[in-house]
């Protein structure tokens, strides 16, 4: 009985030892324990993710990627391999295991090093919500103080729901939801046994773990759920043998970028961590912006295939490196793919590896795709690049381009193919995908004939917007935003060129000049005694007509004729005439070249400027974003863009009140922010203000029309062609533009219009010095092939055309609307006066009402009809 009591005491000491040494740690660490219920309201971070107008996700931006699921979504099958896994009593504690707590204090004695676990899920949960993964006594403590807190707060399913959804599982993906497309490409419910055993191992070690790092250890790892999952009775062992005998079949995959436009996520990012700071990436935001997805990806396609052809025609520059050569060693096929793997892609380009060489093909190693072979019509163009202005010889063999040994770039030699436009896109999701492991290691799904090609040295720009209210349409920035960051659309401010001419002749039109009005085009010859030279600027190519209507004057590019309007209307008006399309007055030199285009512009501000002619002379600013939405798909801010009013529109008095209220005035078109974004209520409507009379902007359209279409009569003897006459390609009457090459051959431009779209075309170099050349015919190629000076009709204007093919395609034809006070009389083509005659020296003319001719040419003829400086009708400018 002694020995009975004596027990009896000591285990009532113990006890109230155990219980004291509890509520000690207890009241010890309190203070530091974090309030757990602020999980009853817990916002998962997932990643900010930015979409076309249609719904084709663009990118996505965040470290931690994240797919929540509720959790009646959560298959049973993961939820069973989770407990026969992890806690195989997680339906009966109350948030701490204390024989999983006693085996592992028993190893700890045994072996001296805590390494075995002992944390049930609930204290998994506590640890990845509040506290760091060190194995340290007092994080242990606190960790099951947090779990009982979490068990009495929190159901088992609102337990397991938050698990799921939070702790990490490998290549920045964090729940199950994102490990599942990261590692298969499916959704959590889509997946095999096989699969979710894998995934159901990875809390271990998901770094070394997952099947991307190791099959070997991910299929050892699963074997082992399915053996729990089986003595669990959760699986049987029919189950049990097939998910055990499936092979693991995995790749990573990245966020499903559907659209390559990332210098317009790019915008979009910014904007948002301008305005939300740094907890953007992770708000889960939904960014919509104006892009529509089928004209970016005609747009991208278009701008890069056409900088390619640029870049092509002046020669190949040489491999970018030599692996080896001569009698040196190869590589095998393992250390290339190997060293390829550091090897980025840029867009169509991959990097590939010379292997052996026939008499007119070659058999290169591509990255992600193997041993494959380049014919002689993909080899064939590679001539020799001697300088900008020279290329050598073409070639008759494939050693006279390449060499064993060589690292060159290939793509494919189709680059409008819907499945070579997917691989653009997966390419750039690498700028806003993390994850640094390689995507292209996959065997390709179809056969794709490659070309030898190079990384252009040259850069372009293409914007396309919505004339009518200024949304972005599609924008490329450049070659490849993984390359080059810059954003060649929106920040690279260059000459225009001729590109400013229509602006000009704009100026000219309000002042007086009609379309028949006639500008001598004859060289000029002026001293400039500050620069002690003769300024003398020429026409390109120098070729001069005399008298010459302004429409022709336009739509030919003719500079002297440019300069004369300058000269008509005013240095300084015609500069602060401009600034009505939304042109800042200092890109504008205070000089007469600025009618040669020495003023300096974006492709945006182009495009901005090209609106108000296409829209009937209203300023309109670009903008990118059309709404954001919470995670919950509430509405934080809907863009406000301004609309085209043209019948009962409100007067002066109305329009200042709005103002008042957050309306625009007629004055109120200076640069706003980007995004023109407003917050979500109930906004004044926002009008744009009218710059030009739809009269003028109307004369204007029909200087640009004939840009493409020229004008007389090609029977008769009277046809002429516009310098953008590549545009007739399209087979449309409504379409309109303007070419613009700067001195030198420095920038090259197309900006144009058709039905509800403006497009601009840039092409250049980032050097601002180097000149865009001119090349010779390559005897190896067929006919239609680009030779002589580049200038924007060759170099920008097909990008533009091909573009617009695309954005016009069902698209009718839309018949010209004259407007009011618009008359149409029959001109003499030479003189611009009225005639009676109806032949082909003859044409209708539009002119605003009043301003039309009233002499008829056979009263009006005499020796000094031309004499510069009369100020009587049919007087020469």
């Amino acid at each position: 009985m002694k020995f009975i009591k004596r027990l009896f005491i000591f285990s009532l000491i113990c006890i109230i030892l155990g219980v004291g040494t509890i509520f000690g740690f207890y009241y010890y660490v309190k203070p530091e324990l974090p309030d757990v219920a602020t999980l009853k309201d817990v916002r998962l971070q997932t990643p900010m993710q930015v979409y076309s107008q249609d719904g084709k996700l663009i990118a996505q931006f965040g470290e931690k990627r994240r797919i929540p699921v509720s959790y009646d979504e959560i298959p049973q099958e993961l939820i069973d391999a989770l407990i026969a896994t992890e806690d195989s009593r997680f339906y009966d504690h109350f948030g701490f295991d204390p024989i999983g707590i006693t085996r592992a204090a028993v190893v700890v004695v045994a072996s001296g090093s805590a390494s075995q676990g002992a944390s049930t899920i609930t204290q998994q949960l506590a640890r990845n919500f509040f506290l760091s993964n060190e194995k340290k006594f007092m994080r242990k403590v606190k960790e099951i103080f947090i779990a009982v807190h979490i068990e009495q707060l929190l159901s088992k399913e609102e337990i397991l729901e938050l698990y799921i959804n939070k702790i990490f599982l490998g290549y920045r993906s964090y729940g199950f939801g994102a490990a599942a497309q990261a590692y298969f490409g499916k959704d959590l419910q889509n997946l095999t046994l096989s699969e979710i055993g894998v995934l159901a191992g990875l809390p271990k070690a998901p770094s070394t773990m997952n099947p991307i790092y190791s099959i070997e250890r991910a299929t050892q790892r699963r074997n082992v759920v399915l053996s729990r999952m089986l003595s669990e009775k959760y699986i049987s062992q029919e189950e049990f043998e097939l998910a055990r005998s499936e092979d693991i079949i995995s790749q990573y995959h990245g966020a499903e970028i559907e659209i390559s436009a990332p210098y317009v996520a790019e915008i979009a990012r910014t904007w948002m961590v301008n305005r939300y700071g740094e907890d953007a990436y992770e708000s889960g935001m939904k960014i919509t912006t104006t892009v529509d997805s089928k004209l970016q990806k005609a747009a991208h396609i278009a701008a890069i295939k056409n900088l390619i052809s640029y870049d092509e025609r002046h020669g190949y520059r040489g491999a970018e490196k030599v692996l080896w050569e001569g009698e040196q060693p190869a590589l095998d096929n393992d250390a290339i793919a190997k060293l390829l793997r550091r090897v980025p892609t840029y867009g169509e380009l991959r990097p590939a590896v010379v292997l052996s060489l026939a008499e007119q093909s070659a058999l290169v190693f591509v990255k992600g795709y193997g041993e494959q072979t380049i014919n002689w019509d993909n080899l064939s163009w590679a001539r020799p690049f001697r300088t900008d202005e020279r290329q050598g010889k073409a070639p008759t063999s494939t050693a006279d381009i390449l060499a064993v040994g060589e690292q060159i770039w290939v793509r494919s030699a189709v680059l409008d193919e819907d499945e070579q436009a997917q691989a653009v896109s997966n390419e750039d999701a690498l700028a806003t995908d993390i994850a640094e492991i390689d995507l292209n290691d996959a065997e390709p799904q179809v056969a794709i004939t490659w070309r030898l090609s190079q990384v252009p040295n040259a850069n372009t720009a293409f914007v396309a917007m919505n004339p009518d209210n200024g949304a972005i349409l599609s924008l490329v920035g450049g070659f490849n935003f993984v390359h080059n960051k810059f954003n060649r659309a929106t920040q690279s401010v260059r000459q225009v060129g001729s590109s400013i001419k229509p602006f000009i002749y704009a100026a000219a039109l309000d002042e007086g000049m009609t379309l028949a009005s006639l500008v001598n085009d004859a060289p000029i010859n002026q001293w400039d005694k500050s620069q002690g030279t003769a300024w003398r600027p020429k026409n390109s190519p120098p070729t001069y007509t005399g008298p010459t209507r302004l429409r022709i004057g336009l739509a030919q590019s003719k500079n002297v004729m440019a300069v004369r309007v300058l000269r008509e209307v005013g240095l300084d008006d015609t500069r602060q005439y401009l600034t009505r399309f939304g042109f800042e007055i200092d890109q504008l030199p205070r000089s007469e070249t600025i009618a040669l285009g020495a003023g300096s512009l974006t492709p945006v501000k182009m495009a901005q400027g090209f609106s108000v002619f296409a829209n009937g002379g209203y300023y309109v600013e670009p903008y990118y974003i059309s709404r954001v939405e919470d995670p919950f798909g509430e509405v934080e801010f809907e863009a406000s863009p301004v609309s085209i009013c043209k019948q009962e529109c409100p007067d002066e008095e109305q329009l200042a009140e709005l103002a008042l209220n957050g309306g625009a005035t007629a004055s109120d078109f200076n640069e706003q922010d980007v995004s023109n974004m407003a917050p979500n209520e109930q906004q004044p409507p926002r009008y744009a203000p009218q710059v030009l009379t739809e009269q003028t902007a109307f004369l204007a359209r029909e200087m640009l029309y004939s840009n493409v279409w020229g004008g007389g009569n090609w029977r008769e003897g009277t046809g002429w062609n516009g310098t953008g006459w590549r545009a007739q390609k399209l087979s449309r009457r409504d379409v309109g533009g303007k070419t613009g090459t700067t001195n030198d051959s420095k920038d090259a431009w197309y900006n144009g219009y058709g039905p509800g779209i403006v497009a601009t075309a840039w092409v250049g170099f980032d050097d601002h010095q180097r000149k865009l050349g001119r090349t010779t015919v390559n005897s190896n190629l067929g006919k239609d092939q680009i030779s002589g000076a580049e200038a924007g009709a060759k170099t920008a204007q097909p990008a533009w055309v091909e573009f617009m093919e695309v954005a016009l395609d069902g698209v009718p034809v839309q018949s010209k609307r004259v407007p009011e006070d618009i008359v149409k009389v029959r001109i003499d083509r030479e003189t611009g006066l009225l005639t009676n005659k109806f032949d082909s020296s003859t044409m209708f003319e539009y002119f605003k009402a009043g301003s039309e001719p009233t002499e008829y040419v056979q009263e009006s003829l005499g020796d000094n009809l031309y004499s510069e400086g009369e100020s009587s009708e049919g007087s020469l400018f």
